[in-house]
């Protein structure tokens, strides 16, 4: 095998070896019924579009659960921020059992008739018994009242990360899906390959035989012959890798199989249409920056309104035993008390924790601005690039489809010469290894697109 189809089959195995390290390096339930089949062996074998590919990893995924858990989490600290606004009632009870009995030193000339000193006294019973029910409201705290306030902001904040980590899944099934369906045409090539290095091998072992050509000859075909078909076994590796990484991505169990149903062509690739026009609100991650701000304004609210008086409501209504025994049941021993209360707290002086606490929160609110500035520069950057890279591979990849065809041309008339005896095997070898780098590189082409295709939709926030 001469050098230059070495190189050309060592580039095909390192972007196949590069995709597979890169799906393993970006992965991480139960299927519909629709979609799956069990098999023989217990197995489910699953037939998946792209978008059903990408609807079963959002629902068993576990970063995309957990990005949900997150959410979940945040509507129950919404639920206990709600509780400080509603009212708060508390039973209590409770029997005392006064051991030894307190005294209290009474002076006797309180007494009849006047005694000299002080007496001691014995004024608690024994059993000292209570039941009752406190209702407190609060009426005004700018604290619990911002905090409602922030309640919808903070469920977007996590909604938008759960997005986010969804979106982040939705590009690698993206990148995946694609590159195993371009590895069917991968395939197709290299069995189209091996059929024709076969009946060149037949033909040459012929010529052989009638003394047209030599041994040299024979071996040649069949070190071309076996070269494909050691680039198919080692291609078939990294598709099963590839379709490891995809299960494992999706969460999916890896005893499961899975078939694609979608196709990739040429046309699907040159037919995408660049937008020069985009907007900053449709990345997910500049969306959550917004919503960050928001939060950070309520934060300077919320410390703000410790400056503001609070005003609460209590209620209390017990009911009160006292006697030489612990029998809760005696006629007539039982005494209510019931009283109502407004409490207003007024702030005067706390050290200055409101202003530094405010003043933090300004700060931070300054940062998450810079960081939209900078945000929108990495957006421009990153569209600018995806453009250009986009613009590029489209180019790149008509031209590697006309010299595929070319190459192709130039393979079958120097065949034809080969088998006429009017061509040397040394040029037919020549025109193998040419065309089988122009397959190479056309399929690199065809990757390269994808990928840019899906970095510029991704860019845009169109994916």
């Amino acid at each position: 095998m001469n050098t230059r189809f070495s190189k050309v089959r060592r580039m095909t195995l390192s972007v196949f070896l590069f995709f597979s390290l890169l799906v393993t390096i970006n992965a991480q339930g139960q299927p519909s019924a629709t979609q799956q089949q069990p098999s023989a062996q217990g197995q489910n074998i699953y037939r998946f579009s792209l978008k059903e590919a990408i609807d079963y990893g959002s629902k068993n995924s576990a970063k995309v659960k957990n990005a949900l858990l997150d959410y979940k989490i945040q509507e129950q600290s919404n639920r206990a921020t709600t509780s400080q606004a509603l009212p708060q009632i508390t039973g209590n009870a409770g029997v005392t059992d006064y051991l030894q009995i307190p005294i209290t030193p009474v002076p006797g000339a309180f007494l009849s008739p006047p005694q000299p000193g002080f007496i001691p006294l014995k004024f608690q019973t024994q059993y000292n018994s209570v039941g009752g029910l406190t209702l407190k409201q609060v009426l005004f705290d700018g604290q619990v009242f911002v905090g409602l306030q922030a309640r919808h902001a903070s469920l977007d904040y996590y909604r938008k990360n759960q997005e986010i980590t969804e979106q982040t899944l939705r590009v690698n099934i993206y990148k995946i899906y694609y590159q195993l369906l371009l590895s069917r045409i991968q395939t197709d090539l290299i069995d189209t390959n091996i059929a024709k290095t076969k009946e060149l091998l037949h033909n040459t072992t012929e010529m052989f035989k009638n003394g047209f050509s030599e041994q040299l000859d024979v071996d040649k075909a069949s070190v071309q012959l076996a070269n494909f078909e050691s680039q198919k076994i080692q291609v078939n590796y990294n598709i099963d890798n590839g379709y490891l990484g995809l299960k494992v991505l999706m969460g999916m169990p890896i005893r499961d199989s899975v078939l694609l149903t979608d196709t990739l062509t040429y046309d699907m690739i040159r037919d995408a249409v660049l937008n020069d026009t985009y907007k900053y609100s449709d990345r997910r991650d500049f969306q959550l920056l917004q919503i960050n701000k928001n939060l950070n304004e309520f934060d300077i609210k919320r410390y703000k309104k410790l400056y503001i008086p609070a005003l609460n409501f209590t209620a209390n209504y017990s009911q009160n035993n006292y006697g030489s025994s612990l029998d809760l049941f005696q006629k007539n021993s039982w005494f209510p008390s019931t009283y109502i209360a407004l409490n207003i707290s007024i702030p005067i002086f706390d050290g200055f924790y409101k202003d530094a606490n405010i003043r933090k929160s300004k700060y931070a609110l300054q940062q998450t601005e810079n960081n939209m500035e900078a945000l929108k520069i990495s957006i421009d950057n990153d569209v600018s690039q995806a453009q250009l890279q986009f613009t590029s591979s489209l180019a790149t990849l008509d031209y590697e489809k006309k010299n595929m065809g070319l190459a192709e041309s130039v393979y079958n008339q120097t065949r034809k010469k080969f088998e006429q005896g009017l061509g040397s095997n040394t040029e037919i070898t020549s025109a193998q290894s040419d065309l089988t780098q122009a397959q190479n590189n056309y399929l690199n082409a065809l990757y390269n697109a994808i990928i840019a295709k899906i970095d510029y939709q991704n860019s845009i926030g169109k994916l």
